[in-house]
């Protein structure tokens, strides 16, 4: 019992984030070195966050002083491995064999490069999160009877760590856009939406669970919807992904202005 709960809530935590990686990221090895350092990124602000929470004793105990402080590191990471990252872009053109930089497409370029470094920080957040959970349900022991609530925690975690790691994906897309483009609101966006689910997580120590899976959900098809806008999505697109057809094959107008908007820094 104890391993198909494992199983049931790696899966559930991991699974899409593994197709994902199989499908995006996996086929080019650029991709992939770009994720790992993206992790790296991450780890540094936890290590940052970590000290800062040794040093200051009397707010040991204050779990939200650390969360937000930590969160607030997240983004100043983020903000770091988007400027390496620019540094390193002609460097990337000339070595990768990505498509993209192939049909010097800048912007769509940058694009898949904020949502991969998203998705590196998603990742290793999602592993650092997640871990202790699977490593207690291995056992000894049973996860418990259904009154006791043990089953809606594991599930909880599971799915806010399935959340988390596409939350980061989009988040770095809006974030990368909004300094190429200098429209600082986005990073604010970005910014107030990690703090605000971040802090939802509070209240699953009082085992109100509904009362942030709810919300988190919200914002994840929220922000997942402004990044598939930022990228150059339309519902035309959308439409001519599920009907197998070339975009410019349907009727009505080409939407999604971004998608060909090149913004040099």
């Amino acid at each position: 019992m104890t391993l198909l709960g494992f199983f049931g809530c790696a899966l559930a935590a991991f699974g899409p984030a593994a197709s994902f990686f199989a499908v995006v990221i996996a086929r080019d090895p650029i991709r992939v070195i770009i994720l790992i350092a993206s992790g790296f990124f991450w780890l540094l602000s936890l290590l940052l966050s970590s000290g800062l929470w040794l040093a200051v004793v009397p707010l040991q105990k204050q779990l939200a002083f650390g969360l937000v402080f930590s969160v607030l590191l997240q983004e100043l990471f983020r903000f770091g491995f988007y400027k390496t990252m620019r540094k390193a872009e002609k460097g990337l053109q000339m070595i990768s064999e990505d498509e993209m930089y192939k049909d010097h497409n800048q912007a769509k370029a940058r694009h898949v490069l904020a949502l991969v470094s998203g998705f590196g920080y998603g990742l290793i957040s999602g592993a650092f999160a997640l871990i202790n959970v699977l490593a207690d349900m291995i056992g000894p022991g049973t996860i418990g009877l259904r009154s006791s609530g043990e089953h809606n925690f594991f599930f909880t975690s599971a799915y806010l760590t399935l959340c988390f790691v596409f939350l980061h994906t989009f988040w770095s897309v809006i974030f990368f856009y909004g300094c190429d483009a200098r429209k600082y609101h986005l990073i604010a966006v970005v910014v107030i939406s990690h703090l605000t689910v971040s802090c939802l997580t509070l209240l699953n120590a009082q085992k109100l669970y509904v009362a942030s899976l709810v919300p988190v959900t919200l914002v994840l098809l929220a922000v997942g919807a402004t990044a598939f806008v930022i990228s150059g999505g339309s519902v035309r697109r959308w439409r001519a992904w599920f009907t197998m057809k070339p975009a410019d094959q349907l009727n009505g107008p080409p939407r999604g202005e971004f998608a060909n908007t090149a913004v040099s820094t």
